[in-house]
């Protein structure tokens, strides 16, 4: 494998570690949504998948978990679901992905070579299709904020839901773990441009060792 290809490899494997973690954190974060009210300024709330916390302009915050599964809004089922099968998925990639880098010594039998360009190439699709999974609930929760927000039928008064910070680091997540595995695969398909000593060639190579023996031992 040349030095970009082995550059991409392992530009891929960083990133798609830091989008695993980075997803790992949305999830786990409660800020996927944020509100606060003119009539308590020095209070704002936020509402994540699995709790809900009160903020104070003190440096006090209280958080409370849901106590019902079957209670919460259908979004936050959804969110919930795709975001733990992103990781799942994201994970399984990971743990694919490393016997397949080319710098880790592995499946060093005949067809070694084939089988490690294979399991990089299903550690980045894995790849893609977490990150494809990470951004289908971040854009639905947040999609469902901004029609909420600019609903006419809701009096202005009203506080409403915006932006939290970790919708911003799911979409970061999402896009990087769907680049990461594309480096992989990118990295993969430069690797087969090189030319590997297959048995024909090894057979040219033994054929002119004999012949330069024979001309030796005439001479």
């Amino acid at each position: 494998m040349d030095t970009c290809a082995c550059a991409l490899e392992m530009l891929g494997m960083f990133l798609y570690i830091g989008a695993w973690l980075c997803t790992l954190a949305t999830t786990i974060m409660p800020q996927w949504l944020t509100m606060s009210t003119e009539l308590l300024a020095i209070e704002s709330y936020e509402l994540g998948l699995w709790e809900t916390c009160v903020v104070q302009d003190v440096g006090g915050m209280e958080c409370r978990s849901y106590d019902s599964l079957l209670g919460l809004s259908y979004d936050l089922k959804l969110a919930r679901i795709l975001m733990c099968i992103s990781l799942t998925t994201g994970l399984l990639g990971i743990l694919v992905s490393i016997p397949g880098l080319h710098l880790v010594n592995s499946c060093k039998v005949h067809g070694g070579h084939l089988a490690k360009r294979t399991m990089a190439i299903m550690g980045g699709m894995l790849g893609v299709v977490a990150g494809v999974l990470c951004l289908i609930p971040v854009s639905y929760v947040a999609h469902l904020a901004v029609l909420r927000f600019f609903d006419e039928t809701v009096p202005a008064v009203v506080p409403r839901w915006e932006f939290g910070d970790a919708l911003f680091c799911g979409w970061a997540g999402g896009f990087l773990l769907i680049v990461a595995g594309l480096l992989l695969i990118t990295s993969c398909l430069c690797s087969q441009l090189d030319p590997q000593p297959g048995p024909q060639r090894r057979h040219q190579v033994r054929g002119a060792d004999v012949s330069s023996r024979k001309r030796l031992e005439y001479v």
